[in-house]
């Protein structure tokens, strides 16, 4: 295929491409008049700037439509300013059985996609386009006729695809560019080393299922001064891989918006995560957690540091799951986690309302939902220490929507097997933070605010092995621990 690129090239006149040099598409016939298909155009410039070595594939301004493309080791993928890259609004064009991604790499190095333009996933001219194709018969999909818990129908995402799609590749770097609109998860780097994503703009709420970043399995990550809204999780470090893991990952001074929750580590969680710093996230106008940490699927998270979260109309704080989702698989582990200097403000609705496409409502009657540490019986969530957390909450309690007193705290429900997020016990004890199931928890300077009164304790530790709290506003309510509540001098 590459030698018949290459003969295509010269067959056109255009003399050989020395190495290291930016290659115009527009040198190859492409036009950017937003209607030409430009796929083999682009793939050709990639694949003949790799044969010579590396260099640089510039897409100047204009708008671009194209299929797949396959970016190559050595090639920088430049967008100019006002330059567009838009991917076809054909659900065909992504492949038959399941939908690719627009941009895939496999096994490559030294690639990278840079520049002020945009790539644009055209996720609602996608996901019409599946629609019309499902209603006619001419592609099958045995999930979109079913309503999900939130009474939603939607093509499942092997039917949607994404825009970036790399796996095991080495030296990667996404610098600059604006991704708006997939119909999935817009980027997902899985097995990658050495990977900068570094000034990325990330617009995408076209569709549900739309993660800004997820990273999967990687070593050596650098996230850094990103601003990412996106109609699912934020930024998600995940792992699918039991012999694998996210290690070494630094997010910082990112900006993010979220119909689910801003930082995430999870739902995947098999291998793990370890050797994680976050720091200076603005969150805003996010439907669920600021910093949200999860291990349900037999998967290791430990060693953990997250300093500086700042965040306005966000339904939850801090969430921190132990599960046992994967039930053929061991209990995982979560230890060694310090958070500090976090400033979070609970509005009492729905903070993401009026999105184009919001988290999806609760459907019961419930009170203000707290920031958790939870683990499950015998497998408790290890050394978590909290520094200087202030959190605010808005919105008046009613005892008619559920109320637990401390002689019936076992009818909050352990649910070891469900999909974590921060209402998954439904209604709970506490309206500041909720503690079960831990040891070795470590409370200095957590003040809990709210504007309105409520009936329930501010902070509930219900199976909790040694703790120490300082200058902590409520003072907690303690249940079945294993040591007699601390002595709250130090105010």
């Amino acid at each position: 295929m590459l030698l018949a690129y290459i003969t295509l090239l010269l067959s056109l006149g255009i003399p050989s491409v020395p190495t290291g040099v930016t290659l115009d598409i527009t040198t190859l016939g492409a036009k950017g008049d937003g209607q030409t298909m430009h796929t083999s155009f682009i793939q050709l410039a990639i694949d003949s700037v790799a044969a010579k070595g590396g260099g640089i594939v510039l897409v100047p301004a204009g708008h671009f439509v194209t299929a797949v493309l396959h970016l190559r080791s050595g090639v920088e993928l430049h967008l100019a300013d006002s330059a567009v890259l838009e991917g076809s609004s054909h659900r065909t064009d992504y492949g038959k059985e399941r939908a690719s991604a627009l941009l895939l790499a496999d096994g490559q190095h030294d690639i990278s996609i840079t520049g002020k333009g945009i790539i644009d996933g055209r996720g609602r001219e996608v996901v019409a386009d599946v629609f019309r194709m499902l209603k006619e018969g001419t592609l099958q999909d045995p999930e979109w006729q079913h309503e999900n818990p939130w009474h939603q129908k939607r093509p499942t995402e092997s039917n949607r695809p994404g825009i970036v799609d790399f796996k095991n590749c080495y030296e990667v770097k996404i610098i600059d560019i604006t991704l708006k609109d997939a119909a999935a998860w817009v980027q997902t780097y899985t097995e990658c080393t050495h990977l900068t994503l570094e000034g990325m703009r990330v617009e995408s709420t076209a569709y549900f299922n739309n993660d800004g970043i997820d990273v999967v399995d990687c070593q050596d990550v650098r996230i850094a001064g990103c601003h990412v809204n996106a109609a699912d999780d934020g930024i998600c470090l995940k792992s699918s891989n039991a012999e694998s893991r996210c290690d070494k990952v630094v997010v910082e001074n990112c900006v993010v918006r979220s119909s689910a929750s801003a930082v995430k580590f999870g739902t995947a969680s098999r291998g793990g995560f370890k050797n994680v710093s976050i720091r200076n996230i603005t969150v805003y106008d996010t439907y669920r957690s600021a910093i949200a940490l999860e291990s349900v699927d037999g998967g290791t998270l430990e060693d953990v540091q997250v300093q500086g979260i700042t965040a306005r109309n966000t339904g939850n704080a801090i969430f921190i799951r132990l599960g046992h989702r994967r039930q053929n698989a061991p209990v995982g582990i979560i230890r060694h986690i310090t958070i500090k200097d976090v400033t979070v403000e609970v509005p009492a609705d729905k903070p993401d309302k009026g999105y184009e496409t919001e988290g999806p409502d609760v459907l019961y009657p419930h009170n203000i939902f707290p920031s958790s540490i939870t683990g499950i019986p015998g497998h408790p969530v290890e050394d978590v220490t909290l520094e200087n957390i202030n959190i605010t909450y808005r919105g008046k309690d009613d005892p008619a929507a559920g109320r637990y007193g401390l002689d019936s705290l076992d009818q909050v429900p352990e649910n070891e097997k469900d999909y974590p997020e921060f209402s998954m016990f439904g209604e709970l004890p506490a309206w500041g933070f909720y503690v079960r199931h831990a040891k070795g928890i470590h409370f200095n300077h957590v003040r809990l605010s709210r504007k309105d009164p409520s009936f329930r304790p501010a902070t509930i530790f219900d199976d909790v092995q040694g703790f120490t709290l300082e200058h902590c506003r409520p003072a907690p309510v303690f249940v079945r621990s294993n040591k007699a509540a601390p002595d709250f001098s130090k105010k």
